[in-house]
């Protein structure tokens, strides 16, 4: 199972999210890379590596990205579709690399869902079934990122826990599940979204678990849950019992 971080919030340091990545290298993973808006230059920033995330940062150090921005994602990927190069890495972007995506699953119809959009002029640049995504999220947006991605995975068939992230309504991060775990992990002023509960212990231990086909949309100061017919849904915060992960290896 590859490894999703995002984080929102007060902190604006994105080295925060690559150390809770590193708390996923024990799955394996074959990439990774990350992406974040930058509030100075008003524009995501993105960087892979077809390789650990030790690469990666070394990678940061020599590039001259800044280091702060929020909202970010994180992933680290084991190969599907594609080969474990750079350009299949993720995050993955649409067309005008401002819409990016982190994703965990398999969509089943991506080679319809690809040829479609092709028909529209999309333009592909990876070999990825995760791509098709980010394409399908950029032709319903209209300036509102949850109402595209809803409309978008309603035309999904597959597996899916993502996370979203647009430079053109950058004061969120649009999250859902179907059949791939996903959490979010609730701070003081501050979110954190993972595929496991070990990235988000150390940050805060209240969480709520979405349940498939939900959709998480997460600000900096708040967050609300939807089905993909954006109706609202109740969620239960629950606290990670610290001893029992310690317990099953989780820490």
């Amino acid at each position: 199972m590859c490894g999703i971080v995002g984080y929102i919030g007060k902190r604006k340091n994105i080295l925060i999210g690559l150390e809770a990545l590193k708390k996923l290298e024990y799955r394996g993973y074959d990439s990774c890379g990350f992406a974040f808006f930058s509030e100075k230059e008003k524009k995501i920033f993105s960087l892979k590596s077809a390789n650990r995330i030790s690469q990666l940062e070394e990678k940061l150090q020599k590039s001259k990205f800044p280091l702060t921005g929020s909202p970010s994602i994180f992933h680290n990927r084991w190969a599907t579709h594609g080969p474990p190069i750079d350009i299949n890495a993720h995050p993955h972007s649409d067309c005008k690399k401002k819409i990016w995506l982190v994703h965990n699953g398999i969509i089943e119809n991506y080679r319809f869902l690809k040829e479609k959009l092709k028909r529209e002029n999309h333009q592909f640049s990876s070999q990825t079934d995760t791509e098709v995504l980010t394409h399908l999220i950029e032709k319903f947006f209209k300036g509102n990122l949850e109402t595209a991605v809803i409309q978008a995975l309603k035309l999904v068939k597959g597996t899916y826990g993502l996370a979203v992230i647009s430079e053109d309504d950058h004061q969120k991060i649009v999250v859902a599940r179907n059949s791939a775990p996903l959490l979010i992990g609730i701070g003081e002023g501050e979110f954190i979204v993972a595929s496991d509960p070990s990235a988000i212990l150390g940050i805060t231990q209240k969480v709520i678990y979405l349940d498939d086909r939900e959709v998480g949309v997460l600000t900096p100061s708040n967050f609300f849950v939807t089905d993909l017919n954006q109706i609202r849904k109740e969620k239960t915060i629950e606290e990670i019992d610290v001893e029992t992960s310690i317990y099953f290896g989780i820490l």
